[in-house]
C-alpha cells in the first residue's frame, strides 16, 4: 500500500481536492441555508408595501441607490451564498414575469423556510414539510381562483378607470402618498401605446426621460419621444416634417483606401477644395428634394455638411445611442439608411413637430407624433434629486408592467393583505383534514407575514391587527384588509385597493417552488475556488444606459 501514503485524510477528505469546503446533515447544511434566506428576507420585509422603508445600497461601482424596490436590491446585492441565491434567482424570475411582486417573493418564502426551521428542530423530516408544503401551495391556488372579485375578468384596457383601479396598488407600494399623481400619467402613456390586440403590448414603447428640477405636478406625458440633446444648428422648430434618419453620420465619407493627389498649381487647389464642397452639397440637396424637413444623424455630422444643412432648411438632430436611434425609428416609422444618400419615399419617417424645448433648464428635442399610430410615448419625471427620479421611474416601470399583466389577465384579488388573512384561514381548515398537517398550518401561519410586516412598517400594533382581521374574516367578511392611514381593519372595496391575481399567483407560486429548493439541499459541497483575477473585475461593463 505504498501508492496511498501521500493521501491525506480518509472519507471525503481523500477523494476531493484539497482546499474544498463540504458542509452536510440538518445542522450544518439545511440550517445554515434556512438562515441565509431569513437574512435576505429581513433585509427586503422591512421595504414591503406602501409604508415600506428605503435601502441605501452602494454597488461594485460606487453607485448610489436609494430604493424599496426588491429587485433592485437584490440585484445590486451581490448574494454570494448559494441558498440565498435561489431567492434572488425567484425575485428575478418575478420581475421579468410580471414586473412587480418581487418582495412579497423572497419575503414570503423567507417567512416558509422560517417556519421550517421550527418544524425541524420539532423532528420532522424536510421531506415531509415539502409534501406538506407542495399540498399547501396547490390548495392555495384553488383558494386563489376563488377570491376573485366577480366581473373583473372582463376589462376594457383603454378606459382609464378600470387601469387606475388596478395599477393603483403597484404604483402606491413603491411610491405611498404620490399614486394619484403617476398613476394618470402612466395609465394615458400606456393607452397611447396599447396596439389592437392588447396582449402584445411592449413595455419598451412607454420611456421615461428624467429632468431634474421641478416637483412631481410638473411631470407630463408626450405622445412620441424626447431627446435629451440639443438640436445641432440653428433650425430649432419643425412642423410635420418629414424625416431621413442615417446611421452612419452625415459627413463627408473618407475613403478605404489611402489615396495621394499630386497638385501643381494654385488653380488646381482651389478647384480640388470645391469638388468636395460640391459634392457634400449635391448629397444634401438630394435628400432635401426627397422632401425631408429633418435629418437624423447616428455618428457625427461634419461642419460642412451643417453648413449646407442650414443653406437647405434642414433641421439636424444627432443621436449617438443605437438602442435610442431604433426607437426614434419605430416612434417615426422611417428607416436608418447606411451612408448619406437620396432616401426613397418609404424610407423617410414623418413627425407632427419636432422641437427644442427646455425642461428645467436642459434642453431636450420633443418628437410629437399625434396622429398615426402612436407607438411610442414617453412620462417625462421631474423632481429635485437624481435618486428621487430614479425611484419615481422604477414606480413608472412597475405601473407599465402592471398594464401588460391585465392586458393579459385582469382579474383582480382584494389587497391590503385581506387575501393573506383569508388564505390563512382556509389553509388552517384544510390543514386539519389532510396528511402532513404541521407543514401546511406552518404554510398558513406564514401568511401572516404580510399584514403583520404592513403593520409593523405603518407603526402599528401587529398583534391587534391580525387578531381584529381574523374576527372580521371569521364572520365571513373575506374583502377586510388593513387601512394604514387610519390604522384600522375596514373593506377594501371601498378603499379601492385591489392586486392583481396573476401577480399574487406567480409570487406565491414562486416562493414556495425557492423554498421547497432549498428544503431538498441536504449536503454542499464547495471545490476550492479557482486562482486569477476575477471575471466581474472590469469596471462598467461597457454597456450602453439602456
Amino acid at each position: 500500500m505504498v501508492g496511498f501514503g501521500a493521501m491525506p485524510g480518509y472519507g471525503i477528505q481523500s477523494m476531493l481536492k484539497e482546499g474544498h469546503r463540504h458542509l452536510s446533515g440538518l445542522e450544518e447544511a439545511v440550517l445554515k441555508n434556512i438562515d441565509a434566506c431569513r437574512e435576505l428576507s429581513a433585509i427586503t420585509r422591512t421595504s414591503l408595501g406602501p409604508n415600506g422603508m428605503n435601502k441605501m445600497v452602494i454597488n461594485h461601482l460606487d453607485k448610489l441607490f436609494v430604493t424599496n424596490d426588491a429587485a433592485t436590491i437584490v440585484n445590486e446585492l451581490e448574494v454570494q451564498h448559494p441558498a440565498a441565491k435561489l431567492l434572488v434567482l425567484a425575485a428575478r424570475a418575478q420581475q421579468e414575469e410580471i414586473g412587480d411582486g418581487a418582495n412579497l417573493t423572497i419575503s414570503f418564502a423567507g417567512e416558509l423556510l422560517e417556519k421550517a426551521e421550527e418544524l425541524i428542530r420539532m423532528g420532522l423530516h424536510p421531506s415531509e414539510i415539502i409534501i406538506g408544503y407542495t399540498k399547501a401551495i396547490n390548495k392555495t391556488i384553488e383558494v386563489l381562483e376563488d377570491l376573485v372579485e366577480k366581473g373583473s375578468e372582463n376589462m376594457d384596457v383603454r378606459n382609464k378607470e378600470e387601469v387606475f383601479l388596478r395599477m393603483r396598488s403597484a404604483v402606491a407600494s413603491k411610491q405611498f402618498g404620490q399614486e394619484d399623481v403617476l398613476c394618470p400619467l402612466v395609465a394615458d402613456a400606456c393607452i397611447q401605446v396599447c396596439p389592437k390586440n392588447p396582449a402584445n403590448f411592449n413595455v419598451d414603447n412607454v420611456r421615461v426621460a428624467k429632468m431634474l428640477g421641478g416637483g412631481l405636478h410638473n411631470s407630463t406625458v408626450v405622445c412620441g419621444m424626447v431627446l435629451k440633446t440639443d438640436a445641432v444648428g440653428s433650425i430649432k422648430r419643425v412642423e410635420k416634417a418629414k424625416i431621413a434618419v442615417f446611421a452612419g453620420g452625415v459627413d463627408t465619407s473618407a475613403t478605404e483606401t489611402k489615396g495621394t493627389v499630386l497638385i501643381h498649381s494654385a488653380e488646381q487647389l482651389e478647384n480640388y477644395a470645391k469638388t468636395e464642397e460640391a459634392k457634400v452639397e449635391e448629397l444634401i440637396k438630394a435628400v432635401a428634394d426627397s422632401g425631408a424637413k429633418v435629418i437624423v444623424s447616428g455618428a457625427a455630422v461634419g461642419d460642412m455638411a451643417l453648413h449646407f444643412c442650414e443653406r437647405y432648411k434642414l433641421m439636424v438632430l444627432k443621436i449617438s445611442s443605437k438602442f435610442e436611434l431604433r426607437r426614434f425609428c419605430r416612434t417615426t416609422g422611417a428607416v436608418a439608411i447606411l451612408k448619406l444618400s437620396q432616401p426613397s419615399a418609404d424610407e423617410l419617417g414623418y413627425a407632427d413637430s419636432v422641437s427644442v424645448e427646455e425642461i428645467g433648464g436642459a434642453r431636450v428635442t420633443v418628437v410629437k407624433n399625434e396622429e398615426g399610430g402612436n407607438s411610442v410615448a414617453t412620462v417625462v419625471l421631474r423632481g429635485s434629486t437624481d435618486s428621487i427620479l430614479d425611484d419615481l421611474e422604477r414606480a413608472v416601470d412597475d405601473g407599465v408592467n402592471t398594464y401588460k399583466s391585465m392586458c393579459r389577465d385582469s382579474r383582480i384579488i382584494p389587497g391590503a393583505a385581506a387575501t393573506e388573512i383569508e388564505l390563512a384561514k382556509r389553509l388552517k381548515e384544510f390543514s386539519l383534514k389532510e396528511t402532513g398537517q404541521y407543514a401546511i398550518a406552518k404554510f398558513a401561519e406564514s401568511f401572516e407575514m404580510v399584514p403583520r410586516t404592513l403593520a409593523e412598517n405603518a407603526g402599528l400594533s401587529a398583534m391587534d391587527i391580525i387578531s381584529s382581521l381574523y374576527a372580521e374574516h371569521a364572520n365571513g367578511n373575506s374583502k377586510v384588509g388593513i387601512d394604514l392611514e387610519e390604522g384600522a381593519c375596514k373593506d377594501v372595496s371601498t378603499l379601492k385597493i385591489w392586486d392583481l391575481y396573476i401577480t399574487k399567483l406567480f409570487a406565491l407560486k414562486y416562493s414556495a417552488d425557492a423554498a421547497c429548493t432549498v428544503l431538498r439541499v441536504d449536503q454542499i459541497i464547495m471545490a476550492k475556488p479557482a486562482g486569477g483575477p476575477r471575471r466581474d473585475a472590469q469596471p462598467g461593463g461597457g454597456m450602453d444606459e439602456d
